[in-house]
């Protein structure tokens, strides 16, 4: 897929840190958090970040 931005690491670094019980391993779920929790104008990073969290909180499941 790429590497990802350092923004949308440490922006959804941030929020899972904070936020952790809200976000699950469902990208749409995650997608919807993002829109009540996080003032994000744009809807790609907005999506961007809700990518990074799923896969973030997978790969944690896995391990």
């Amino acid at each position: 897929m790429g590497i990802k931005p350092s923004y949308i690491k440490t922006l959804g670094n941030e929020l899972v840190a904070k936020q952790r019980d809200n976000f699950s391993n469902n990208f749409e779920e995650n997608k919807q958090q993002l829109g009540t929790s996080a003032v994000i104008g744009s809807k790609r990073v907005r999506n961007r970040v809700a990518g990074y969290i799923t896969r973030k909180i997978n790969t944690k499941r896995r391990s």
